[in-house]
């Protein structure tokens, strides 16, 4: 990239500097004798034909300059030296004392036309990046391609000027010989100058002769001696395309993006992925700004830098004294969940409340049924209902809830240290809700069969007994919390919703510029996963029971319950039994989620009513029919029983379809991942392993049992640091309704965000007076604190 910094009166005083013989002060002179950047001697002999141009000599030259000057010094020099080599092919003005124009494209005098009047002139503005190398020192054209006609290729450059810095909005005179209509296309080209550096083209925006203003959304890199075709940022279905030169340029791009955007199955039986082995073969589009920031590597050990327990990373196989010991790992911070959990884990109404409010608030159903394999009787629970009433009873009443770990049953635990042998259980557990409106567990059963070698465990149990099988439940809720919760139904959902968009849904289509907010990084950070975290021999096995394979036995096993309507959020509550807030009054993860949803179908439903009259406008869009398509066959692997529509034909059903995606990608993940230091930092409330098998017999656990049952030293390290790293923001978040690249550009759309960033700023004021004073405060559905997309 370009130096920066250098004002232009700084370079007319470096100019001046003495030059050594042999170098010329004429027009042929190179940017290493004058302007800018400019230096105080270059060697004798440096170029003494007085020609600045040719490949090969050039190429000299510059090795040249390099090795005299030194390395900032010769990078101006030569930079210099390109822009009088563009100005010597532009017709402008060499000489120093010369008035340079605004742009290079075009003479210092405005020349007639062929019929006799001035050419017409347009101001092109050109926006870039304001990430880190967002700038480039490649040469960059453009051309205008109008109803009338179309421009010559014109050089975009200023004299004296760093063109396309990092953050810089520049701007240049076009004059074109004849008036070229309507504008419907600009191409931006980019070709080597010296070194090939990738450049973030924000937005291109045309004023033309005439004074009306076009915008040119692009917000991509434009990589290699590549170039772009944009078209103004009205956004168009493919029925508003009269022109035969638009669906051209519309079917180009998707054959285009079509050939980057590839599906390739990564297990047999997951949803399809993007078929690419690591984060640097990914489109450049999609990748990380900056790849270090999400090496899961990197982050996990910086984490564990940074809560001090480094030094028991390597510590496999060395358990703990006792629960106390695991205080030496656990950064306290003030008034936060995490401390609260570590001081109250223990207690029922905790246990409970985190089936509700915790990170994995998703499995809990209301009990309709005591299932078979659950021979819980009257007499074991009596004394825990406090109704006066039977088990029956309060079964019919409403108050029995269940949570059931099936899914767990018959996976593998971790192999991959024959050192530790590690187990998982498959529980169930039966919960009452108390005369307090507070959710308990009133029995739990480790195994999925009934038998006298699996005993249910009660609450009027032995202490240790009860406590060791709560443990059990956390450890196994923990098992399917990251594997189907979060990993399978917001990751890899997500994804299939990315790539389907992008190989379907052209650019100038509206439902692309609704949703590609919506889809920033969620491949990357699939495919850097892929490749480090959940790969064999990833950092998952390290320290999880499931790792080694049995994450992905759970994956495939999860697929069957996979449904489109288990995504619509106010059905799946409503599936489970949990929609009544009278009957069940602290569910604020259903309270807040509603709210957020009710938000995001109302901001999907204005944007659809602007661009699609009808339903049968909706049924012609064979560009949103692809896509709902794409998503049917490939990422659902076209199963019927998974629900997902295979078209859409009215306008309610698209709203609907369009929250799924962005509830999904935005709040459904904030809701199961931002959590994960709060719940699961104190290691014996969500134990990643554990490392002897379930109890089978009643009256014969220890302490000393537990803690050697819980995670060693070195595990309970990479599951502590791992929590902390997922649990972070990314740099410079977008949050919901934060939409700072303004694909979409007519007033309505502005409008209808604007409303929607209303609605969620209410919403944020309603969570923020309810957690008042509270204890355990639930924020993770607050808007201000939901990234708009899957990103970490």
């Amino acid at each position: 990239m370009r130096a920066q910094g250098h004002s232009a009166a700084q370079a007319a005083r470096e100019c001046q500097g003495g030059l050594p013989g042999g170098l010329r002060r004429d027009g042929c002179t190179r940017r290493a004798m004058q302007g800018r950047g400019g230096v105080m001697g270059v060697p004798g002999g440096l170029c003494r034909t007085g020609r600045c141009d040719g490949g090969a000599g050039r190429a000299v030259q510059d090795r040249e300059v390099c090795r005299w000057l030194g390395k900032g010094r010769a990078a101006r020099a030569v930079r210099w030296r390109r822009r009088r080599r563009r100005w010597a092919g532009s017709g402008l003005r060499q000489d120093r004392g010369s008035a340079a124009p605004v742009g290079s494209v075009e003479p210092c005098r405005a020349e007639p036309s062929r019929a006799g009047g001035t050419m017409p002139s347009y101001t092109v503005t050109v926006a870039t990046g304001s990430q880190w190398f967002a700038g480039t020192d490649d040469y960059v054209y453009l051309t205008l391609q109008g109803t009338s006609g179309c421009s010559e290729r014109h050089l975009l450059d200023k004299p004296f000027y760093n063109d396309f810095e990092r953050g810089a909005v520049d701007s240049y005179d076009v004059t074109v010989e004849e008036d070229l209509g309507e504008i419907q296309l600009i191409k931006i080209e980019k070709r080597k100058y010296w070194y090939q550096d990738d450049w973030y083209l924000k937005y291109v925006t045309v004023k033309t002769p005439v004074g009306d203003y076009l915008e040119f959304p692009c917000y991509r890199w434009i990589t290699d001696e590549k170039e772009v075709v944009l078209r103004d940022g009205r956004a168009k279905l493919p029925r508003d395309d009269k022109t035969q030169i638009l669906k051209q340029h519309r079917r180009k791009e998707l054959e285009s993006r079509q050939k980057m955007y590839r599906w390739k199955e990564w297990h047999p039986g997951f949803p399809l992925s993007i078929d690419a082995h690591s984060h640097s073969e990914l489109p450049r589009d999609i990748q990380f700004d900056n790849e270090k920031g999400i090496d899961f590597i990197l982050n996990y050990t910086k984490a564990m830098e940074n809560l001090y327990i480094n030094r028991f990373m390597h510590m496999f196989q060395s358990s703990w004294s006792d629960f106390a010991d695991f205080e030496r790992i656990f950064v306290r911070i003030s008034n936060t969940i995490s401390e609260y959990v570590m001081q109250h884990w223990k207690e029922d109404f905790m246990f409970g409340y985190q089936f509700l409010n915790g990170c994995n608030p998703v499995l809990i159903q209301r009990c309709t049924e005591i299932p078979k394999k659950l021979p819980v009787t009257m007499d074991m629970v009596e004394c825990s209902l406090e109704r006066n009433l039977t088990l029956e009873e309060e079964v019919k009443q409403g108050n029995i809830f269940i949570v059931d770990y099936e899914l767990l049953d018959g996976v593998d635990a971790n192999k991959t240290d024959p050192c530790t042998i590690q187990y998982l259980a498959a529980p169930i557990c039966l919960l009452y809700k108390n005369l307090e409106n507070k959710i308990v567990p009133i029995a739990i059963q480790l195994g999925q069969k009934p038998g006298p070698d699996n005993p249910i465990f009660l609450p009027s149990d032995a202490t240790y007994d009860w406590l060791l099988a709560k443990i059990w439940v956390r450890s196994s809720d923990f098992h399917v919390h990251q594997t189907v919760t979060h990993l399978l139904r917001t990751h890899l959902v997500s994804e299939v919703f990315s790539i389907a968009m992008f190989r379907q849904l052209p650019a100038v289509h509206p439902l692309f510029k609704l949703l590609v907010p919506h889809m920033r990084f969620t491949i990357a950070i699939n495919t850097k996963a892929r490749e480090q975290l959940i790969c064999e021999c990833g950092l998952f096995d390290k320290a999880n029971a499931t790792g080694g394979g049995g994450h992905v036995q759970m994956v495939q096993k999860a697929m069957k319950d996979l449904t489109y309507r288990s995504l619509c959020f106010p059905e799946e509550i409503k599936a489970k039994g949990m929609d009544s807030k009278e009957d069940i009054p602290y569910y604020y993860y259903r309270d807040d989620g509603i709210k957020v949803w009710e938000a995001i179908k109302s901001f999907a439903e204005d944007v659809i009513h602007i661009y699609y009259e009808s339903d049968e406008v909706v049924c012609e869009d064979v560009e949103l029919q692809a896509f709902v398509k794409d998503i049917y066959v490939y990422g659902m692997r076209g199963v019927k029983a998974s629900g997902f529509p295979k078209m859409i034909r009215t306008r309610e059903t698209l709203a609907e379809y369009l929250t799924v995606i962005i509830f999904t990608a935005s709040a459904q993940h904030a809701a199961v991942n931002f959590g994960q230091y709060d719940w699961c930092s104190w290691i014996p409330n969500a134990p990643p392993t554990m490392r002897c098998p379930p109890p089978t017999e009643k009256g014969t656990v220890t302490i000393e049992q537990i803690v050697e049952s819980l995670p060693d030293r070195g595990r309970s390290c990479w599951h502590l640091g791992a929590v902390w790293a997922l649990s972070q923001f990314q740099d410079k978040e977008l949050f919901l309704g934060m939409y700072p690249d303004e694909h979409f550009v007519e007033k309505p759309v502005k409008e209808a965000m604007a409303k929607f960033r209303k609605n969620l700023d209410e919403i944020v004021n309603t969570i923020t007076e309810r957690n008042k004073n509270k204890k355990l405060p639930y924020y993770y559905l607050s808007p201000d604190r939901i990234p708009n997309s899957v990103a970490v």
